[in-house]
């Protein structure tokens, strides 16, 4: 059987871009040129690799299966490409990450810091919702993923490496705004607008929620933090954030943090790969960069939280594990 190098990554092309016409333009080739390509190496295997129904392509079977070993094969080769470039002083590459969409908040700085060190790196960031990193983690399609809520059900390394403090927010004009030491008690009658199920806000937020034997009462369930802080600055109940989307996307001052007891709760921030994945230089210099770093954003969350109307929690923040 003779696969060649060029059509592997032709076919990795197709499945990740989803179209021939999508693979031919990220790897610079002509159209058909990834079909003649496709077609030989379906041909060398004896088997459909992949369907067209309607507008959208699938992989069949037999194509999940070389798309899966021919992407260890292509991170091999990347890595080794990786080292030697090491071995001769260099450190360039590609550099692929995906973080849950709260995330975005502080990963993207971080990468743009390590860029600076790094300049002659690529980065490829995925922002998902935890459901699509989760997905991506599960088909190892990136050398990192960043979460606060890592799956159980796979067999991960993972490390904690800064904290994910979540809090109660609510409209400056609310009438705890300001008052110390609120009893959970003193909510039972609001509302909440809470992160849809199956984020990694909801997951913490839930748990913690009836750790302390609460049940909020649910008005709305949302999909991003930005459109929570305008339904809570818009008076449409409270809700329960990270601290991270907070610093830099107060409402005109229309949002306060409450002093609530049992809050901030104590998240984290983990950094995820299937267990038995061997990082890559690049990679493994990033994980270092992000655990040097931890300290560091830390401190400016807890200077953020400060400056919020209604107090803070900068004095309840806890150092990076």
């Amino acid at each position: 059987m003779h696969v060649s190098f060029r059509q592997l990554q032709l076919f990795l092309a197709l499945a990740d871009q989803g179209s021939i016409s999508a693979a031919a333009r990220a790897c610079h080739v002509t159209q058909p040129t990834v079909s003649m390509q496709l077609k030989e190496l379906s041909e060398t295997l004896g088997l459909p690799l992949y369907e067209q129904v309607g507008k959208r392509l699938f992989l069949t079977q037999a194509g999940e299966e070389l798309a899966r070993s021919a992407r260890n094969m292509v991170d091999e080769w990347s890595g080794l490409t990786q080292r030697i470039d090491a071995m001769k002083g260099l450190q360039r590459g590609r550099l692929r990450v995906s973080v849950v969409s709260t995330a975005k908040y502080f990963v993207p700085r971080m990468l743009g810091a390590f860029c600076q060190r790094h300049p002659d790196i690529d980065i490829a960031l995925q922002v998902l919702n935890r459901d699509g990193v989760l997905q991506r983690l599960r088909d190892n399609l990136d050398d990192l993923c960043i979460m606060s809520m890592p799956p159980t059900d796979l067999d991960i390394e993972q490390q904690v490496f800064m904290p994910n403090p979540l809090v109660v927010i609510a409209p400056a004009t609310h009438r705890l705004a300001g008052v110390k030491n609120i009893e959970l008690s003193e909510l039972a009658n609001e509302r909440f607008i809470l992160r849809e199920r199956g984020s990694g806000t909801r997951l913490a937020g839930d748990a913690h929620l009836s750790e302390l034997g609460f049940k909020p009462q649910v008005r709305l369930e949302l999909g991003s933090n930005e459109a929570i802080m305008q339904a809570v600055a818009g008076g449409l109940g409270l809700a329960l954030v990270s601290e991270h989307a907070l610093g830099e996307h107060r409402v005109d001052e229309a949002l306060t943090v409450l002093d609530v007891k049992g809050f901030p709760m104590h998240a984290h921030w983990y950094m995820v790969y299937l267990k038995g994945k061997r990082l890559s230089p690049l990679a493994a210099a990033f994980h270092s960069y992000l655990g040097a770093q931890a300290a560091q954003a830390a401190a400016q969350l807890a200077s953020q939280a400060g400056a919020w109307p209604g107090g803070g929690h900068a004095n309840e923040i806890s150092s990076p594990s």
